[in-house]
């Protein structure tokens, strides 16, 4: 799925209250966007925000004190000349920090260059980190899946399956032990970083999970504020099979534990069959148990393995 674009109005908009900043310049280029070629090139959305000394081009461009000052504090020739390449490298943004006053000199260039210019009391550490946060989510790789995203003991767990299994049932049992939904049914999967997957509820389906022969229930008003989440990392998918899928796919006990590609990331997976009389919370709770153990360092297969091994090695 394309990343939606971001202009200089919509960036100045949604952080007016945040960083409480004014726009100084270049105010006839509210449409400028962030370059293309830039955000494919850049790692994450946080790559798209820096500082004037180390530029990049095609980036939010942050002024501090020390950054006037750099801008400032020399020959006439060489403040003409370090504004100047400002302009060669196409900064979507330029943010004045710390209470800074726009030099005139970077007031006329913006002007003239048509490059949006917001200024601020903020500090600059604290702006770059709320514009790297806002760009990352923005920009983040995403994709969607079917399936039911819960926080179950405190790891992200997304629970899929072939129609008909029961997900949404499994789930609300699940809530009823005091774990919590995240989405149901659609979950918005954005890779924020080069390992990470965080996992969020479409808008139109927050707090609802649709149970056969129920209806919709809205999980927040029925069991409180607790039993709701707004995102998660995903950190396990549990997918749900029929005992002759499991048969005949998978593996009883697989030397290597299970995983599955999201977005580039490689995330655990655990397969477990569904058979009646079989309480599958209990079971989901349990890989959960296993994969916390796991992302520990303690595998249980494999120090089986070893105890095998031992075993043999005396009976010889």
């Amino acid at each position: 799925m394309k990343p939606t674009v971001v202009s200089a109005d919509v960036l100045f908009e949604d952080h007016r209250a945040t960083l409480k900043w004014e726009w100084v310049a270049g105010l006839g280029a509210s449409e400028r966007r962030f370059d293309e070629v830039a955000v494919r090139a850049a790692r994450s959305g946080a790559d798209l925000v820096g500082y004037l000394n180390y530029i990049h081009p095609y980036r939010v461009q942050i002024l501090g004190e020390r950054e006037v000052a750099y801008l400032t504090n020399a020959t006439q020739e060489d403040c003409a000349r370090r504004i100047a390449r400002i302009v060669t490298l196409e900064p979507p943004v330029l943010v004045l920090t710390d209470g800074q006053a726009a030099p005139d000199a970077l007031l006329s260039m913006c002007e003239r260059a048509q490059i949006p210019m917001f200024a601020t009391h903020e500090p600059s550490a604290f702006v770059i980190d709320v514009l790297r946060a806002y760009l990352s989510k923005h920009f983040a790789e995403r994709t969607s899946m079917h399936g039911v995203f819960m926080d179950i003991l405190g790891l992200g767990v997304l629970i899929t399956g072939e129609s008909g299994l029961g997900k949404s049932e499994l789930g609300l049992e699940l809530i009823t032990r005091g774990n919590g939904l995240v989405a149901d049914d659609a979950v918005d999967l954005y890779r924020v970083n080069q390992t990470t997957i965080e996992g969020r509820c479409p808008e139109l389906l927050q707090n609802l999970l649709e149970v056969r022969g129920i209806g919709l229930l809205d999980i927040r008003a029925i069991f409180g504020e607790t039993a709701v989440r707004r995102k998660m990392r995903l950190r396990l998918i549990v997918h749900l099979v029929r005992r002759e899928t499991m048969e005949r796919e998978y593996e009883r006990l697989p030397y290597e534990p299970l995983t599955q590609d999201v977005l580039g990331v490689p995330v655990r997976k655990a397969v477990i069959p569904v058979v009646a009389g079989r309480n599958i919370a209990v079971l989901v709770e349990a890989a959960v148990r296993n994969t916390i153990l796991q992302l520990r360092g303690v595998d249980t297969y494999q120090e089986f393995v070893e105890r095998h091994r031992r075993a043999m090695e005396k009976g010889g």
